[in-house]
């Protein structure tokens, strides 16, 4: 706090001990009854409490409370009552909790306020001659509220910067008509205490608990109105700040003038004592008032030299012409018009209308002046920045001439402190877009075509493309963090680029090892490019990747290249290839569109490309890393199948399809017999290599619907959808080829052969868990026949035979 605060707190604390002194002597309750009564409902009122909108601070229903006490209680009674409803108010359920000083101050105002309205009501009225009760509940009731308020709103006013009137404004008009309601409700009360009991005025009460709901009712409607107006002036100056970056997307040297401008004009219009509607206009026209340049051509905008006659009258229009696209935004302040006169002269020489002195509007006034002399300080296409000093001598000069004399006269005695004030203000720098780039070919012009150059559009055209770049970008932006699916990330964006960019085909490759690889083909040459896996630095699309260069209107013949097949050859005739480069500049892959026509791409596509390769690097990247997560917890890391927990997953779903179809499914549960003596006698690097074997034999013998996968160990599961009990177990032997083939590939050596256990839907039972306890029990039992039926693991002419070892002596 301020020493102006803390001096004001002590005050007001000093001044109310008197009064709670004088209230202590005068303590002499006769019915404690009645104040004990008064006391329990103050306190359960004062919880009742409602925030008001725009001040920090409640009220509650306790003063509904505190004005019938102030009627039917003596002088230190009531102010007890007001004391503990207030001490409640304070901690009762509090947004936060309030420090000591702010407690000891809101009690000190409240006793203050209870012995003014007291002495009001029951001493000073009386003694002038006013004896009847309902004006006399009426002005004491006033007292008790701007007895309080005053010293609250003060108490505000210092602490927050705010106008003592202002707040008192405030306070009035939220909560002055409430406590005029309370005093009548306190009139009606002390008439029935008249005609029967005081006890009759708690009959009052829930017609208070009524008011005070509704109120809060109302004002909780009045704090949502509030809210969506707020939400709508933000999403306001967010447009404005939009159509500011469409005039930067022009010429990205204006955005730093927009800047210094708008803070030199909102301040002049502060200190001459425009109205806060006219400061909110200026503050939006400083930053829009160059908008209809973008009816302007780029090459008469950036122009180096002087103009012509016939360029400055083309440069003319943008007055109008933003004018014109303002008036389509309806703003509720006056920016139109300062957008339009933004060029006007007070001598009646400038342009759209030829207005003179005070025919132009003051906003427009100043921000001539001021945007003519950061204009002449900054650099510009045609000239070099002047000192400021000097700037603003030439701005001098033209007073009464071009400018203002009053504004001129504001601008040269504060310029130097505005200038200050604006390079300390933190200023959000726009991204600036890269212009004028060449492709760096190096070794490839030999193999791709050069870009035809690019006819300019119509400004009309122009101003289209960026809306509707603007809005791709969005969309792409948005839609880009909505999914971690790779394929549901191209899609997204090749669906979006069709519109803004058009094309015959497009290929999104991923480099997987120094490979491009497609993920995502669409279009013409369908086939063909799916095929491709074009090399580090081979065809267009790996050149882009190996120099992290955009290549535009290349050759798409030159793709296949690498293949040698004169077979494989393309129709298309121009590409625009971009490498997708990630924040630490590794290449992720290259994103590549195709047309039919030559030179179909121009540079306006290339850097629609360039804007989203870095996003779209960043979420295949992102994409990449949650498939290989998602891989890793389904698929056994030694096999390469599917483990455990996806067998379950994929069993369940096939049984769910069975029963909607009634269709059967099959069940096998394979173990590998000998395995373990593999591992016993060849170690388990090799036994891993068995395994390997296994599963690859295993899953070339299924058809391509079937799905196999490893439980652990050497155990594998076979889920067979529509296949029978008796057409499932024809498939043991080809099992058994398989494991024997990979037992002799590795130990050279008839080591393995299988014991295989079978179930099906339907016939064994009607869930995964059943269906795999079932064969897992009939392999088990297969393994015990086989056992004891050739008096090893294996079967037959399986059987183990092991190699003789021999000794040598030196």
């Amino acid at each position: 706090m301020s020493r102006i605060v803390k001096a004001y707190i002590t005050v007001v604390v000093a001044m109310a001990l008197p009064v709670i002194w004088w209230a202590a002597a005068q303590w002499a309750p006769k019915e404690w009854y009645k104040l004990i009564s008064f006391l329990a409902v103050g306190i359960v009122t004062a919880g009742v409490k409602v925030t008001l909108p725009g001040i920090n601070g409640t009220m509650s229903a306790g003063f509904f409370v505190g004005l019938i006490a102030l009627v039917e209680l003596p002088a230190p009674e009531f102010m007890l009552v007001g004391f503990t409803s207030t001490l409640t108010q304070t901690y009762w359920n509090p947004r936060f909790s309030p420090p000591w000083y702010r407690t000891a101050f809101n009690l000190s105002a409240i006793m203050i306020a209870s012995y003014a309205a007291h002495r009001v009501l029951h001493g000073m009225l009386p003694a002038a001659g006013l004896e009847t009760m309902a004006p006399r509940i009426m002005i004491s009731a006033t007292v008790y509220f701007f007895a309080n308020t005053v010293l609250v709103a003060m108490a505000i006013g210092l602490t927050e910067n705010k106008s003592l009137p202002v707040v008192v404004r405030d306070y009035c008009v939220w909560g002055f008509p409430f406590y005029v309601v309370g005093a009548g409700i306190a009139g009606l009360a002390n008439a029935m205490t008249k005609v029967f009991s005081w006890e009759t005025t708690f009959m009052t009460f829930p017609v208070i608990i009524v008011l005070h709901r509704s109120y809060k009712f109302y004002l909780g409607r009045l704090e949502a109105e509030k809210k969506h107006v707020t939400d709508m002036a933000a999403l306001h100056l967010r447009t404005i700040e939009a159509l500011a970056l469409a005039i930067d997307a022009k010429d990205n040297t204006t955005h730093e003038h927009l800047r210094r401008v708008q803070g030199f004009s909102v301040e002049i219009a502060k200190e001459i004592g425009l109205e806060q509607n006219l400061i909110e206009a200026i503050h939006a026209a400083a930053l829009l008032h160059d908008i209809g340049k973008l009816a302007v051509p780029e090459h008469i905008v950036g122009k180096p030299g002087h103009l012509t006659q016939q360029e400055f009258e083309k440069v003319k229009i943008h007055t109008v012409v933003g004018a014109e696209i303002l008036e389509q935004v309806e703003f509720p302040y006056p920016v139109v018009p300062i957008v339009r006169s933004h060029h006007e002269r007070w001598d009646g020489k400038g342009y759209p209308d030829r207005l003179k002195g005070e025919e132009i509007p003051i906003g427009a006034r100043i921000l001539s002046a001021v945007d003519c002399l950061d204009a002449i300080a900054s650099d510009r296409p045609y000239r070099k920045a002047l000192p400021l000093d000097e700037a603003m001598a030439q701005v001098e000069a033209l007073s009464g001439k071009a400018f203002d004399p009053a504004v001129v006269d504001i601008l040269k005695r504060r310029y130097r402190d505005l200038e200050e004030s604006t390079k300390k203000t933190a200023v959000t720098k726009l991204r600036k877009v890269s212009r004028g780039l060449s492709i760096r070919h190096g070794e490839a012009p030999a193999r791709l075509e050069p870009a035809a150059p690019q006819e300019s559009g119509s400004f009309v055209t122009t101003i289209a493309a960026a809306r509707q770049e603007a809005q791709f970008l969005f969309e792409v932006t948005n839609d880009l963090g909505s999914s971690l699916s790779l394929s549901e990330t191209l899609s997204v964006v090749g669906s979006r680029l069709e519109k803004l960019v058009p094309h015959d085909s497009i290929a999104i490759f991923i480099n997987r090892n120094n490979v491009l690889k497609p993920e995502y083909v669409r279009g013409e040459d369908f086939r063909l490019l799916t095929s491709l896996e074009i090399p580090w630095g081979e065809g267009l699309s790996g050149w882009a990747a190996a120099t992290k260069d955009p290549i535009l209107n290349g050759n798409p013949s030159v793709e296949p290249s690498y293949l040698n097949d004169p077979s494989a050859f393309s129709l298309l005739r121009s590409a625009l290839a971009v490498p997708l480069i990630d924040d630490g500049d590794q290449v992720v892959g290259v994103l590549t569109l195709y047309g039919l026509q030559k030179d179909a791409f121009s540079a306006d596509h290339e850097r629609v490309l360039v804007q989203i390769n870095n996003k779209l690097a960043k979420a295949i990247q992102n994409s990449l890393r949650f498939q290989q997560a998602e891989s890793s917890a389904t698929i056994d890391a030694l096999t390469g199948l599917p483990n455990a927990r996806a067998l379950f997953a994929h069993l369940d779903n096939e049984l769910a399809r069975a029963k909607g179809s009634e269709s059967s499914v099959a069940v096998l549960v394979c173990d590998l017999d000998g395995f373990k003596a593999v591992n016993d006698r060849w170690g388990h690097l090799e036994g891993n290599r068995v395994l390997q074997l296994v599963a690859k034999g295993f899953k070339a013998a299924l058809r391509e619907r079937d799905y196999v996968a490893r439980m652990g160990g050497d155990e594998f599961v076979f889920v067979l959808p529509g296949v029978h009990l008796e057409d499932a177990e024809k498939m043991i032997p080809r099992l058994e080829k398989v494991a024997r083939q990979a037992g002799r590939d590795v130990t050279n050596s008839d080591v393995l052969s299988v014991s295989v256990g079978s179930s099906a839907y339907l016939v064994h039972g009607l869930d995964a868990e059943e269906l795999l306890s079932v064969a897992d029990k009939r392999m088990y039992k297969n393994k015990a026949e086989n056992k004891q039926k050739y008096g090893t693991p294996g079967r037959g002419d399986l059987a183990i035979t092991l190699p003789q070892q021999s000794a040598m002596i030196h």
